[in-house]
């Protein structure tokens, strides 16, 4: 994973306290924790990201619910159409 953190993550990683910061590094995939062991990256760079990753994931989750729900209202119309 050779990744950089954006500049406008990197802002929001700053913006975090303490605690924040301990709970994004407690959902962080073990190669990012790796590389911040092997001091590749700071902490900074970690929690950025990882709050990078969790927004792609998210955006990818939110497109697949709307295709399903877009497939079941497909569905629940054309039974409607049926009756």
């Amino acid at each position: 994973m050779k990744r950089t953190p954006s500049d406008e993550y990197l802002e929001k990683a700053k913006l975090l306290d303490e605690e924040a910061c301990e709970r994004v590094l407690s959902r962080a995939r073990s190669k990012l924790m790796r590389r911040l062991e092997d001091r590749k990256v700071t902490v900074q760079e970690v929690v950025a990201i990882q709050l990078e990753l969790e927004d792609e994931d998210l955006a990818e989750w939110r497109a697949r619910m709307a295709e399903i729900k877009a497939v079941e209202e497909k569905k629940k119309n054309k039974s409607k159409k049926s009756d």
